[in-house]
């Protein structure tokens, strides 16, 4: 795929990036060659491949998941910066 110069200044001002009219020829030039790499990607037969997240086989640690009281109600808005009895205090964010 190739882009023409008025391509290039369409993505340039979306970006919101300035060129300069000598800097449009170039980027197409590399713009069009980034997207004729994809292409050849899209030719690689990836079928048997499974989706993966990572090349290294992570897994993450997991805590028990167990029933607790939580905490009592004075020591979690015990920093709160603006209390009301046992509520926390916000600004209004709806007009």
């Amino acid at each position: 795929m190739s882009l023409d110069k008025a391509t290039v200044l369409h993505i340039a001002r979306l970006a919101r990036i300035a060129l300069g009219a000598d800097e449009v020829e170039p980027l197409a030039a590399e713009l069009s060659s980034i997207l004729a790499w994809i292409e050849e990607l899209n030719e690689v037969d990836t079928e048997a491949v499974a989706p993966m997240t990572s090349v290294v086989e992570m897994r993450l640690p997991r805590r028990a998941d167990e029933v607790t009281d939580g905490a009592p109600v004075e020591n979690v808005i015990r920093n709160a910066p603006e209390k009301s009895d046992s509520f926390f205090v916000v600004p209004k964010v709806v007009g």
